[in-house]
């Protein structure tokens, strides 16, 4: 097993945390140790980034903790975690919920001892093996970061035996696996091994495919895990794995991320807790997500399987509002023509023949739409240096205009710091009170940037007033390269 520190991180949800002891328990789980007596210790799970705690026992004189209920427990890899600390892991499947382990606190994995549970008996087996193999590597690279320098050969020698350790492992993994073929061990086993790549083929030109390793490596990124097992759902293991996936392996741009988040999601169709689990972490996800466009994976996905009822194991008024809160996204997302505004100009209220503007009028490269409140401490931050900007650089040298809405109830306070502040730009706000405009562009708070091009076409949003200047730049020198092309 990979000795990663899983620290735990938090302990959310405790299902029957403090149950009654069962007369005739489903679960009855009876752990040892020597060395401890008079402690507490938590029975806990892994699922996603967390561990979440299921029972709590108090060890009697003899170090014996005993777990047991009268709901089975849902199977997968748990851990016994003391004063937040983990002591060691162990399994727990659908047909072995009554067994025995006992060890002690010099040495919890070489010592145990496991009886009724003939899974746990493998599992520990290859925790032993592995453990001594770990203990030979970490002497070598310790000795390595010794002598490297100073003595290469030896040096040379010790990288060898490294080498030789790892195939020594690797040989015995597969031998593992062939022997215990239908243990759930062999199958977690599997799924910490990486895909191994083939060498490169030759191109045309007689040189090797230098993008066949990566293209490979992602195509089989899979192979070793079975995204449609929920045991593997409840392992250190499932969520990094889909985590790599979508960051590292992917085009962080929303249509890549949507395209393999449903690859993945596919994968675990088939079972409905990994269905769940991999549907509500790109939904959540990528809802509440900082990166700019990243909106659109959610909406994707709330459509998908929220709006046509895939989506089990929320009520029927929770879907509503995803979805809902989906609809209102949707309409604002980048690449987007943005919902037209008609609005009153700062003069209303003092004569009656008022101007209006409206955004789809404006006459300019881009278009900064803007939603302020004079009363807001940030805005009052943002728009004194979004003035500054837009006289010194946005307007002259990227012929760019700002539609204000003022997000107000009062219309004084508002005039009063346009006039004070000489705000040069378009100035409007929905006395009629007809536009909706909080709904149609999510603003639930103030100050919001969004940036639109001359066919009013959403290219930003969100932005700080520190970020347009720049992002501007890169978006002429992306537009300058597509035109070249």
């Amino acid at each position: 097993m990979r000795t990663k520190n899983y620290l735990l991180l938090s302990l959310l949800i405790s299902v029957t945390c403090l149950q009654l002891k069962a007369t005739n328990p489903t679960y009855d789980i009876k752990i040892k140790i020597k060395g401890l007596k008079d402690s507490s210790c938590l029975l806990a799970y892994y699922y996603g980034d967390k561990q979440y705690s299921v029972d709590t026992a108090k060890a009697n004189k003899d170090g014996l903790f005993v777990y047991e209920g009268k709901k089975k427990l849902d199977p997968g890899m748990y851990l016994l975690i003391m004063n937040k600390r983990k002591l060691f892991d162990f399994l727990v499947l659908e047909n072995e919920q009554h067994f025995s382990l006992e060890t002690d606190t010099l040495d919890f994995n070489g010592h145990m001892k496991v009886s009724g549970s003939n899974e746990n008996k493998v599992f520990f087996d290859y925790l032993i093996w592995l453990g001594a193999k770990q203990k030979d590597a970490e002497q070598c690279h310790n000795r390595y970061k010794v002598i490297k320098e100073t003595n290469k050969d030896s040096a040379k020698i010790i990288q060898d035996k490294l080498k030789g350790l790892d195939g020594e492992v690797k040989a015995y993994m597969t031998g593992f696996m062939k022997d215990h073929p239908t243990s759930f061990t062999s199958k977690f086993m599997k799924a910490t091994l990486d895909v191994d790549v083939p060498e490169a083929p030759l191109l045309a030109n007689g040189k090797k495919d230098s993008t066949f390793a990566y293209r490979y490596y992602k195509a089989h990124f899979f192979d070793n895990i079975d995204m449609a097992d929920e045991r593997m759902l409840r392992t250190p293991i499932y969520y990094p794995k889909m985590k790599q996936y979508l960051e590292s392996m992917t085009l962080q741009i929303p249509d890549s991320i949507i395209k393999e988040g449903d690859l993945i999601i596919s994968k675990a169709t088939p079972n409905k807790e990994t269905f769940k689990f991999c549907v509500y972490y790109m939904t959540g996800t990528y809802e509440t997500s900082k990166v700019m466009g990243f909106d659109a994976v959610f909406v994707h996905e709330a459509f998908k399987y929220f709006k046509t009822k895939k989506a089990w194991w929320v009520d029927e008024a929770q879907n509503k509002k995803i979805v809902d809160r989906a609809s209102k996204l949707d309409s604002t997302l980048i690449g987007k023509i943005a919902p037209n505004l008609i609005m009153e100009d700062s003069a209303v209220g003092l004569t009656p023949d008022f101007k209006t503007y409206s955004l789809n009028n404006i006459k300019a490269k881009y278009t900064v739409l803007y939603f302020w409140d004079p009363d807001c401490g940030h805005c009052q931050k943002e728009t004194p240096k979004l003035v500054e900007l837009y006289n010194r650089v946005l307007h002259s040298n990227y012929h760019l205009e700002v539609y204000a809405v003022g997000c107000i109830s009062e219309l004084g306070p508002w005039r009063k710091y346009i006039r004070e502040k000489k705000l040069p730009w378009i100035n409007v706000v929905d006395a009629l009170n007809n536009q909706h405009y909080k709904s149609t562009y999510d603003i639930y708070s103030t100050p919001v940037i969004y940036i639109l091009d001359e066919n009013k076409k959403i290219i930003a949003k969100r932005l700080e007033t520190d970020q347009i200047e720049e992002f501007l730049k890169q978006y002429e020198k992306m537009q300058s390269l597509k035109e070249k092309k």
